[in-house]
């Protein structure tokens, strides 16, 4: 795999053959050929990439988001913008939460967010023609 495009969904075998890095550099490099200005373009591409490794590897509230989204008018691009929001949510809580029972909860709290996900609900938080409205 030499090209990445958000659009299409990566052959899920060929995309998890390559290492993690190589998977990142592939998003990023997409985002510098496509001129999107990103605050942060590793981190960006990061949380892009853990949205289609979990795609690729079948995890089913991923997927089913992914449909959803989809279904509702996001971009296949925007969706995973969405799902990685959640991600990215998600690492925050992990990293700032006193709950000490938050890893044996963890699997099932991001699951049940990215089943709440609604390609209205990231719209209004995240894009920013809807910010302060």
């Amino acid at each position: 795999m030499h090209h990445y495009d958000p659009e299409t969904a990566p052959d899920p075998e060929m995309w998890l053959a390559h290492d993690e890095q190589e998977r990142i550099q592939l998003i990023e490099d997409y985002h510098r050929a496509a001129h999107i200005k990103l605050p942060n373009l590793k981190v960006h591409a990061a949380f892009h990439a853990v949205a289609e490794n979990q795609l690729a590897e079948g995890l089913e509230p991923v997927a089913r988001a992914m449909e959803r989204l989809t279904r509702e008018g996001l971009s296949r691009h925007d969706a995973l913008h969405a799902i990685g929001s959640i991600v990215a949510d998600h690492v925050y809580e992990a990293m700032t939460t006193k709950d000490a029972d938050f890893d044996n909860t963890a699997q099932a709290r991001y699951n049940a967010a990215v089943e709440r996900l609604t390609a209205k609900e990231w719209q209004r938080k995240y894009e920013p023609e809807n910010r302060g409205a």
